[in-house]
């Protein structure tokens, strides 16, 4: 049996190092170096008045504006429309079902949708039903056809 494994059996035969004098290590104090913007120069520091703190400013970035969307299910013989919220960096809440064209008058149901959310002002409505419309006549122009 080695040393370490009787060690491990017989605490008491752990090796000593008594004949090691270990000498006191100082090593001199640097502060570790400062960012430029937290340094005062030294025409800020007075013998009169204490140095004071350095204020901090916060960039705080101006998040994005929830904004509406219309979507479209390009078909045959049918376009759907659908209206969606747009949450910047949480996704899409949907506000409507899909209202199909020419099956039902799709431009009119989205119309009463619009003013039944007082939160959509008059500009927002009046655009969004001007892509509507522009989408729907896009389609009937083509007849279905994407391509």
């Amino acid at each position: 049996m080695n040393t370490l494994t009787m060690a491990l059996f017989h605490p008491n035969l752990l090796p000593t190092f008594n004949s090691i004098k270990l000498k006191p290590f100082s090593r001199p104090h640097v502060p570790p170096p400062t960012p430029a913007r937290f340094r005062l120069s030294a025409s800020a520091i007075t013998e009169d008045a204490p140095p004071q703190p350095e204020k901090l400013g916060v960039v705080v970035k101006p998040t994005e504006k929830p904004r509406l969307v219309l979507k479209f299910i390009w078909m045959e013989k049918n376009i759907g429309i659908a209206l969606d919220q747009m949450i910047p960096g949480h996704g899409s809440i949907p506000l409507s079902p899909y209202y199909f064209w020419p099956r039902k008058d799709a431009w009119e149901e989205l119309k009463e949708l619009l003013e039944s959310k007082p939160w959509i002002s008059q500009k927002q409505m009046i655009i969004l039903l001007n892509q509507a419309t522009d989408i729907i006549n896009l389609w009937q122009q083509s007849g279905g056809n994407l391509s």
